[in-house]
């Protein structure tokens, strides 16, 4: 890491000091050290980390441990670069109030262009993605966990039962996730994340005891700790995506009590590096029980007929579930800034009634001069600070538009891995490592020391990344 990571406030550019004044961010965060850990960690951590053992089995023991940590170390860098970024942001005159967002970072950095829309749009396709994966994990392994159980009690379900309906379960898990998915604060979610991050517990005691006290799969193909073979680089991007949370660093940021970088390291080295533990625990002994053999899913490899498992894929459905508000609250960030500009003239055309919006939101947007929305819609509670709060009808619209087509994708589509796979490569390798890499150089060109040009590596780094996801999906495309 660079001599100066874990400084207690990151230093001013010199480049930016004629227009960035050297004052302290805003001090009007609410949310807790150990809940933005919760939220964050609950961000990286979901159905991902049942794949590392298959990345094992592809690289051997040694290199995919090294791998599955140097993955975590280069998102730690990241998050920890947009995290100094984040400091300039409000400290311009005339800028007072504003929260950090990608948005506000890239109107700083790279100005007012289509620049700024392509980043959100990324972030928000891969948001979007990502939540609807996480509804169909829950509409697929709800029916299954059905039949488990009714299996051990020893009542089977009828073929055509309601609880092996996939729809049905789609339905039920829309109702519970809508209330949370309004949530304006990802501080207000910290309960939910704290029970979804419990299944992962589950998960990892499952993996280990069942190897500890069963032993290895009579099945168990070979376990070696060097592999070198055309399938040891397709576990790379596995490893990559596992760690992607950037998109809720900025509302974390902007929510924290007491913002210093100090918080903020403790905040990203204990939840990247719980991750980094947990995806090499799973990983380990998930190899270590079923070998070369062991899929994509570890979960699905043990006897579906034990009530441990039935619980173990009940905690993936909870896991994913509970995360599913946390991709629509960045989601729904971006879209407000992509869709500022329609909703502006809607409201001047009189297709919004007055009502509808505070007069106080609606003046700050139009002090805005033109400028598209750069506020940040994650808004924490404070006192004295100008809040740049989402209009509410603009809120209410763009969650349920996000609800809706989410549902309606994934009651008719049962997979989507070809299109997240792409959605993946861009969208994850941009907020992860591009942006945080340009975004810091640009900002922090003059500042003495090392940490630019690893930062400008790392934007050069997730450029290379990108290309060999995107080169490797088309060639698995290519070969069906």
């Amino acid at each position: 890491m660079p001599a100066d990571y874990g400084a207690a406030t990151p230093p001013r550019a010199s480049s930016a000091s004629s227009t960035i004044a050297p004052v302290d961010p805003p001090k009007d965060g609410h949310a807790s050290v150990t809940s933005s850990v919760t939220n964050l960690s609950n961000t990286i951590l979901g159905a991902g980390a049942l794949a590392f053992p298959s990345a094992l089995a592809a690289m051997g023991i040694v290199p995919g441990m090294l791998s599955c940590l140097s993955s975590g170390l280069s998102a730690m860098f990241g998050l920890y670069l947009l995290s100094r970024c984040a400091t300039v942001v409000g400290t311009r005159p005339g800028d007072e109030g504003r929260k950090a967002s990608f948005n506000e970072i890239a109107r700083l950095t790279f100005g007012k262009g289509w620049a700024t829309k392509v980043f959100d749009l990324a972030i928000a396709s891969k948001c979007f993605g990502v939540s609807v994966s996480y509804l169909i994990i829950c509409k697929t392994l709800l029916p299954q966990v059905c039949q488990t159980v009714a299996q051990i009690v020893h009542h089977p379900l009828a073929e055509d039962s309601i609880l092996l309906a996939s729809h049905f379960w789609l339905f039920v898990w829309l109702v519970i996730i809508t209330p949370l998915s309004f949530m304006r604060t990802l501080d207000s979610l910290r309960f939910t994340s704290q029970i979804a991050l419990l299944t992962v517990v589950y998960l990892v005691l499952v993996v280990v005891g069942w190897f500890i006290f069963k032993g290895p799969s009579p099945q168990r193909g070979e376990v070696v700790f060097f592999k070198l073979s055309s399938n040891s680089l397709s576990s790379f991007p596995v490893q990559i995506f596992a760690y992607t949370c950037s998109q809720n660093l900025f509302p974390i940021y902007n929510e924290l009590k007491d913002k210093t970088q100090k918080r903020m390291n403790t905040v990203i080295g204990t939840s990247i590096g719980s991750a980094i533990v947990v995806y090499q625990i799973i990983g380990l002994f998930g190899y270590l029980t079923f070998g070369s053999i062991v899929s994509g899913n570890v979960i699905s490899m043990y006897p579906a007929t034990t009530l441990l498992v039935a619980i173990g894929r009940l905690g993936i459905v909870l896991l994913v579930g509970l995360s599913y508000p946390l991709q629509v609250l960045p989601c729904r960030s971006s879209l407000r800034h992509l869709t500022h500009s329609f909703f502006k003239h809607h409201e001047a055309a009189g297709g919004v009634d007055e009502s509808t919006f505070s007069r106080r939101a609606r003046d700050e947007e139009e002090s805005e001069e033109g400028e598209e929305g750069e506020e940040d819609a994650l808004v924490p509670k404070g006192h004295g600070q100008v809040k740049h709060e989402m209009p509410p009808a603009q809120f209410i619209a763009l969650t349920v538009g996000i609800l809706f087509f989410g549902f309606l994708i994934a009651y008719n589509v049962h997979e989507l891995e070809v299109v997240l796979a792409f959605v993946g490569s861009t969208g994850s390798t941009i907020i992860s490592f591009i942006l945080p890499g340009f975004f810091y150089f640009r900002l922090f060109r003059d500042e003495p020391g090392s940490t630019k040009w690893w930062a400008l590596f790392l934007g050069i780094y997730g450029i290379g990344v990108m290309v060999f996801c995107l080169t490797f999906n088309v060639l698995n495309l290519v070969r069906g």
